[in-house]
């Protein structure tokens, strides 16, 4: 059963983030075919940032009205919701209509919407529900968290999202004519992105299944958690009993003794008992919850908002090969460093801190890469793409393990923590973003390169 548990929990896990993620690799596709263009990635940050609504609301009413909302019913909800929105976004995402006098995919973007709000939601719902199972569990539910992103990028691979080639095209339309005499000129190459192995509306199928896995996934771990919530019950009425039992043989056995040499006798050894599962239990100062939330907003900040809006700026300048690479690497890097954290845990802040500190150093270099493009350092270095793509993996790798480990910290403190954890973690990526995106779409502070017609020194 415990194999069983394991195994539900990774798969509740994937349908934390998997519609976003999905829609943020599957982008190269659909922005050839919308009317936004390249300029719908950053309405796709601010739907986002429009979603926080959910997770909001749940944080608000559990701090005014605890319990009012029932977990189990909201993530039922939220899920329910995620699988008709992937379903209808699978024949509608190239939906058009005018609005304020320009054409838009309304279908796109309101289906993004409610996608949005379903992933965000499940930030403050999905990782509190995990309470209720043993906390060994919990570094499962983060595996398959970041499966979540690893699963819809080797789904993109295999469609060969993003896959072009450089053509040499002819500036003279009479070039057929005098196609001896042409210079070079004459000719100028374009970059053509090849066409996928399977539709865009095949992979929001897809997607859309494992939203279903999800929701057959939670189904069960409802079921085991009232099993424990029993089986617990259960033991703790049986250890009641037989301490009874215990004291009413001690006490007939001993009659010759004081009530005070008894109660010393018997109360003492249950105490320490009963206190023995609180030991490991760690109370924390307020200062080191301040450190533990900053860590969190920080690290979900670069993850999830500052780094991913210039991965393509950062990797681009190397080649398609940099760019896949780390894009896929990258999203093996999360699952990896759970299964680390499950192994070779450690819940030492200082830890946590440095290696906050390391991932931001190598997220540093991702983002002087960025800057630099179109030509950044080592471009036209094999040394150079090995170590952007290092860089890529190690920086999310990293970081990864930091939010394991502090999702375990706060698992043992309460339900509460884990439901303000869940807050922290969207307000940072929200911060990350909104950050990002007038240096992005507004002030244009970073400049794309075009592989196939790029002039940088050697």
């Amino acid at each position: 059963m415990a194999f069983v548990t394991h195994l539900l929990a990774c798969i509740f896990g994937t349908g934390a983030w998997v519609a976003i993620n999905g829609l943020w690799v599957e982008l190269p596709l659909i922005v050839n075919d919308v009317p936004e263009g390249w300029y719908l990635p950053s309405y796709l940050t601010i739907l986002i940032q429009m979603a926080n609504i959910g997770p909001l609301f749940v944080t608000i009413m559990h701090k005014v009205k605890p319990g009012w909302l029932k977990e189990v019913a909201v993530i039922y909800t939220i899920i329910f919701l995620g699988i008709v929105a992937l379903f209808l976004l699978a024949f509608f995402w190239k939906a058009t209509t005018w609005v304020a006098g320009q054409m838009h995919s309304t279908g796109f973007l309101i289906l993004t919407f409610f996608l949005s709000l379903v992933d965000c939601t499940s930030s403050v719902t999905f990782l509190p529900f995990m309470m209720q199972l043993q906390p060994k569990y919990i570094t499962t539910y983060f595996i398959g968290e970041g499966l979540s992103g690893l699963i819809p990028g080797l789904l993109s691979l295999i469609q060969g999202v993003g896959m072009m080639k450089c053509v040499n095209v002819t500036q003279n339309e009479n070039a057929t004519q005098i196609w001896l005499n042409a210079t070079d000129s004459d000719y100028s190459l374009e970059t053509h992105y090849l066409p996928a192995n399977f539709s865009v509306q095949v992979f929001f199928f897809l997607v859309s299944i494992m939203m279903v896995f999800c929701l057959v996934a939670f189904f069960f771990l409802t079921r085991l958690s009232h099993e424990d919530s029993s089986n617990t019950s259960l033991l703790q009425s049986t250890v009641t009993l037989n301490s009874y039992s215990t004291t009413d043989e001690k006490l007939s056995s001993n009659m010759e003794l004081s009530d005070k040499s008894t109660s010393t006798e018997d109360i003492i050894p249950s105490s320490q008992t009963s206190s023995g599962s609180d030991n490991n239990k760690v109370n924390y100062s307020f200062g080191h919850y301040a450190l533990i939330y900053f860590l969190t907003g920080w690290v979900n900040a670069l993850t999830n908002g500052v780094l991913p809006s210039i991965q393509t700026y950062s990797c681009m300048p190397y080649g398609n090969l940099a760019y896949h690479l780390s894009s896929a690497l990258g999203s093996m890097a999360n699952p990896l460093a759970c299964l680390i954290a499950m192994f070779l845990p450690s819940k030492s802040l200082v830890v946590l801190v440095l290696l906050s500190v390391l991932g931001t150093g190598f997220g540093a270099y991702n983002m002087m890469t960025a800057v630099m493009s179109p030509c950044p350092i080592l471009q036209n270095s094999n040394w150079g793409i090995a170590l952007i793509v290092m860089s890529w993996v190690l920086f999310i790798g990293t970081l990864s393990y930091v939010k394991v480990m502090i999702g375990v910290i706060l698992r043992s403190q309460s339900h509460s923590a884990l439901v303000w954890c869940g807050a922290v973690v969207q307000l940072g990526s929200m911060i990350g973003a909104l950050v990002m995106f007038p240096l992005v779409n507004v002030y244009s502070f970073f400049r794309s390169a075009d592989l196939c017609n790029m002039s940088c020194p050697s």
